[in-house]
């Protein structure tokens, strides 16, 4: 018989789930969190998931909300190009070239319709967010996904990132000079010498606003390098001096205490040659040349590219009607861009990064966003062309964390908090400050940097609010994008046409749809500003718009636009049966009525007597005959 194995007490660990007690069945949140965070930065497939939510979130519904003001303007733009053969450039247009040559390309080989007015920009943006990426070399590979990531999901970004305007390009070709700049400095190729050229070009032949980024890039560069003295001195003297009290000791420990010396200030040998140099110089010469002499048919373009600014700092200057104060940018932010707004406060901790790059960024973040708030002519789709090395900052939270310092700090950071707020209060009630959405600005700064002095203090607590900011940003796009993308409460809803345009102008695409021969209706839009409508309708070749006290002779016509203090007059000398609708177009602008001829458009009203008929036209009087 064989031998049997003594009998113990001791039992062992069950491998069901049915002992809930048992810790090894559930790991620990932390844990959890841990696994995903491994995942979501060392994963290959993170990357093309993040690029993927971009390009989803923008094509989604992409038609869903009528052209802008502004779209419908830069798609008339791609109307002369067609009927002169070049873009005549403006310099009191503020807009370089190159947006309106790719919209020729774009409606050339797609047709006219939203979708190819706003693929460019579309496809551009989502451009954006896989550059964004190509940034781990020089921040990181988390903070690079992270900063990805939140503008694969912002509200700005993706709201803006499908509005064909120029500040998207802006935007790409910023984000690819600076990439240029980072490549040079850490590893001195040619290929990097490239993109810094092409960026510069980019942003010349964009807007111009390109001289504001330049100005900011180039004082970052003393100002990073300063910083980074006086705190390698103060480190320095802290640790070698034999003092134990002073004023000069006591700075020198502040100053060493909030910052630290960089660790990779050491520029990397060049590579490329002064061949490649004057390569690169005259490509990106030669296109700014090209798009602004209009393909060489409009060479005054070229000198009127250096006459732009005068026009341009007065505006600035002036506001022109889109005057706003100075904190406009800090409301929107707090609004809508969440992590956008805990990436700036964390510039308040720059000198704690180590990266040169990051450090950079942040000063030339703070450098853009004081430049732009300074600039009276504030329009919100600018907010995207300063904000993204916010991003950045943003995903330095989990990278810096934990930042803990002593308890006196904390007590002098709670004093001057609390003081802030009573001042916020104080002010608020005296100067009757109304309770909306730009008011509430100094409040999130305040709560901001306290919550974020003790998110900081642990480095798992640090990554759950991130990833619960990413998530209210993501919801806060979904809410605006889809739901409310034509509310004017909204503040990045800014002189949008209403739906209301499509009673107009669905009736009358449908028919020529439908028969092509409707192309040749002829239809009066009786209104100031009709934008969209001229490129809406320009294929219709007999519409014509009138302002003013300007009317058309005779006043019959296949549909009608007249705007309310016209309608009288223009009724008392219409003679057809019509069918009408009330519209309005946007926002700040009299409403007006639109007029359908029964004769072509009764399919679209059916079992609908026509609302209003002329009077008859009186026959002309026979001659008398000669006595």
């Amino acid at each position: 018989m064989k031998p049997q194995p003594p009998v113990t007490r001791i039992r062992t660990a069950r491998a069901s789930s049915a002992q809930a007690g048992a810790l090894a069945d559930f790991p620990l949140v932390g844990d959890q969190l841990e696994t995903w965070r491994r995942a979501f930065v060392e994963g290959e497939w993170t990357p093309w998931i993040i690029v993927g939510i971009a390009a989803f979130l923008r094509f989604l519904l992409l038609a869903i909300k009528p052209p802008h003001f502004d779209e419908g303007i830069n798609g008339w733009f791609v109307d002369q190009i067609v009927k002169t053969g070049f873009y005549n450039y403006d310099p009191t247009n503020y807009h370089g070239p190159l947006h309106f040559y790719v919209l020729l390309l774009s409606q050339t080989l797609l047709g006219r319709n939203l979708w190819a007015l706003r693929l460019p920009v579309v496809l551009v943006s989502i451009a954006s967010v896989w550059l964004t990426l190509k940034f781990e070399p020089f921040v990181g590979r988390t903070i690079s996904r992270i900063a990805a990531l939140v503008m694969a999901v912002s509200p700005a970004f993706v709201f803006y990132g499908r509005y064909s305007i120029h500040e998207v390009w802006i935007l790409f070709f910023t984000m690819l000079f600076f990439f240029g700049l980072f490549g040079l400095w850490k590893f001195g190729t040619a290929k990097y010498l490239w993109c810094a050229g092409i960026g510069l070009a980019g942003m010349i032949l964009s807007k111009e606003t390109y001289i504001l980024h330049v100005a900011c890039a180039l004082i970052a560069i003393p100002v990073l390098w300063i910083s980074n003295f006086i705190i390698e001195k103060a480190s320095s003297f802290v640790l070698t001096t034999n003092r134990r009290r002073g004023i000069k000791l006591y700075l020198c420990r502040i100053i060493a205490g909030v910052g630290e010396p960089l660790s990779d200030l050491e520029n990397t040998p060049q590579t490329w040659t002064y061949l490649d140099l004057a390569v690169v110089i005259g490509t990106s010469i030669a296109l700014i040349v090209a798009f602004y002499s209009g393909f060489f048919f409009h060479w005054t373009g070229v000198r009127d590219l250096f006459e732009a600014f005068k026009p341009w700092f007065k505006t600035g200057s002036e506001g022109h009607g889109h005057e706003k104060s100075w904190y406009y940018w800090l409301a929107l932010i707090s609004h809508y861009e969440l992590p956008v707004l805990a990436g700036l406060l964390m510039c308040m901790f720059a000198l704690r990064f180590k990266t040169a790059t990051l450090r950079y960024l942040a000063i030339y973040g703070v450098g853009t966003l004081m430049a732009y708030s300074i600039v009276k002519y504030k329009t919100p789709w600018c907010i995207i062309s300063f904000i993204w090395p916010f991003l950045f900052t943003f995903g330095a939270m989990t990278t810096i964390a934990p930042l803990r310092f002593r308890g006196v700090t904390y007590r002098w950071f709670a004093l001057v908090l609390f003081g802030l707020i009573g001042y916020t209060v104080f002010y608020v009630v005296n100067n009757n400050w109304s309770a909306t959405w730009d008011h509430v600005w100094p409040y999130w700064l305040i709560v901001g940097i306290g919550l974020l002095l003790v998110v900081l203090i642990d480095r798992k607590l640090t990554e759950i609010v991130a990833a619960l900011l990413i998530l209210w940003s993501f919801g806060h796009c979904i809410w605006l994008n889809y739901f409310r993308c034509t509310t004017d409460t909204e503040p990045y809803v800014y002189v949008q046409t209403y739906n209301d345009i499509f009673r107009f102008t669905d009736p009358i695409l449908r028919l020529a749809h439908a028969d092509p021969r409707a192309y040749q209706l002829v239809g009066h839009i009786i209104r100031a500003s009709p934008y969209p409508l001229p490129w809406t309708l320009g294929e219709f070749g007999r519409v014509g718009y009138y302002e003013k006290d300007n009317m058309p002779e005779p006043l019959d016509a296949d549909f009608l636009l007249v705007q309310q203090d016209k309608i009288q007059t223009v009724e008392s000398k219409l003679h057809d049966s019509y069918y009408t609708v009330p519209v309005t177009i946007r926002p700040y602008q009299d409403p007006s009525k639109a007029y359908f001829s029964a004769k072509f458009f009764r399919s679209f009203f059916p079992g609908k007597w026509p609302d209003f008929t002329g009077a008859p036209l009186q026959p002309s009087p026979s001659p008398t005959p000669n006595q």
